[in-house]
């Protein structure tokens, strides 16, 4: 589509979807979560702006995985900062 955005990822972001357990995740955040990203990373049922020091930040929940990330919309641009474990993300 004409108007998706596009998904960039932080190098912390690819080095630690390499390692388990969040290895296996990565091939449904690149079909699934990244499509929907790529038309609408502000809204959606697993979809959360963060709040305080992290109010840059949206996160998609993927099960007990949080996903991490930033939004430029002038550039049209939806960057992975971070992945983890719910139990350690917060």
């Amino acid at each position: 589509m004409l108007n998706e955005l596009k998904i960039a990822e932080t190098r912390h972001f690819q080095d630690k979807i390499k390692i388990e357990p969040f290895k296996n995740a990565y091939n449904k955040i690149y079909n699934y979560v990244y499509t929907q990203l790529k038309e609408n990373p502000f809204f959606g049922k697993n979809i959360k702006k963060l709040k305080g020091d992290y109010k840059e930040l949206y996160r998609y929940r993927i099960g007990d995985f949080r996903l991490f990330y930033l939004i430029y919309e002038d550039k049209r641009l939806v960057i992975m900062v971070d992945i983890d474990q719910r139990k350690d993300s917060y």
